[in-house]
């Protein structure tokens, strides 16, 4: 089982600490404030590093500065999880600097999506680590509350997860076994002949998306099929694919590429830049059903 090679971190309890990161791009204050108000409301306490204000163009500070943030967040032992305020751009920029022994010796809840797909991939092949798809400080505010309730769960939860979301839809039908990798698409492509490139074979990929046009969604996944990324995987889950255009054409582009595998899909995952952004393990051994229609995650989330 792959699950026997991964460190799956502690969940909290109410009143632990949880820090903020900013990996990525700078973020606007008072959509960070709202959120942050969300997490204390959850029972929560916050450490807030000043040097995540920092704003140098369009990221939040310089490569080394959002990396060392980072790197003292977890080394730091009474942060029991960090969160990202943001994604944008600028992860992939930090992975040399990230301090990966530091991270292995001390695995904590992370997490985050978008551009921070970027970190979550680089986590789970350099530390083995289990991090966890999810909203960020600035999404949490508008965040619903099945968002809300997913990350609570993820964050308190030693029980086994299973998503079963109510507006799925199978492109392909079948029972798929394998660990869930995967994320921002165009940042996955990004990662393609990096150190940070997952494996893909005998895992399920998921997939979400924002504001790409539907020939881009194509040129994007043609890319990772002639790569050799999609010909070996044991199932595909597709999520939300906001402002790429109609979902059932992205969906359609999908069903082309993948037409001569014989893996299970399922699309209609209410995770990614939707609205709701529900949070699950990346890393962890899952089962994907489309009979059932459920993401079923095989074991306890504490060891």
């Amino acid at each position: 089982m792959y699950t026997k090679s991964v460190i799956i971190p502690r969940h909290l309890v109410k009143g632990d600490l949880i820090g903020i990161a900013a990996p990525a791009s700078s973020f606007d204050v008072a959509e960070f404030d709202k959120g942050a108000s969300v997490l204390e409301s959850m029972g929560f306490r916050l450490i807030i590093p000043d040097g995540i204000y920092r704003r140098r163009g369009y990221l939040a500070g310089s490569d080394v500065e959002r990396a060392e943030l980072l790197n003292e967040l977890f080394k730091n032992r009474q942060v029991k999880a960090i969160i990202c305020a943001r994604g944008g751009f600028g992860s992939t920029r930090l992975l040399q600097y990230l301090d990966y022994k530091a991270i292995r010796e001390n695995p904590k809840i992370f997490v985050g999506f978008s551009d921070i797909t970027a970190i979550l991939s680089a986590l789970y092949i350099k530390c083995r680590l289990v991090t966890y798809h999810g909203p960020m400080i600035t999404t949490l505010g508008q965040a619903d509350r099945m968002t809300r309730e997913s990350l609570m769960s993820v964050l308190l939860s030693d029980s086994k997860f299973e998503l079963k979301p109510k507006n799925c839809f199978v492109i392909q039908s079948g029972v798929a076994a394998g660990p869930v990798v995967g994320g921002n698409l165009s940042i996955l492509c990004s990662l393609m002949g990096t150190p940070a490139q997952p494996d893909y074979n005998g895992r399920i990929l998921f997939l979400e998306e924002r504001s790409e046009a539907p020939y881009r969604i194509d040129r994007m996944l043609i890319h990772m099929r002639q790569a050799g990324c999609i010909e070996r995987l044991a199932g595909l889950i597709l999520g939300s694919f906001e402002g790429c255009g109609q979902y059932d054409e992205v969906m359609e582009i999908v069903a082309d590429i993948i037409r001569d595998f014989d893996f299970p899909v399922m699309a209609g995952f209410e995770a990614g830049h939707g609205r709701t952004n529900l949070a699950f393990p990346m890393g962890l051994e899952a089962i994907l059903d489309t009979e059932e229609r459920a993401l079923s995650f095989l074991k306890d989330f504490l060891e």
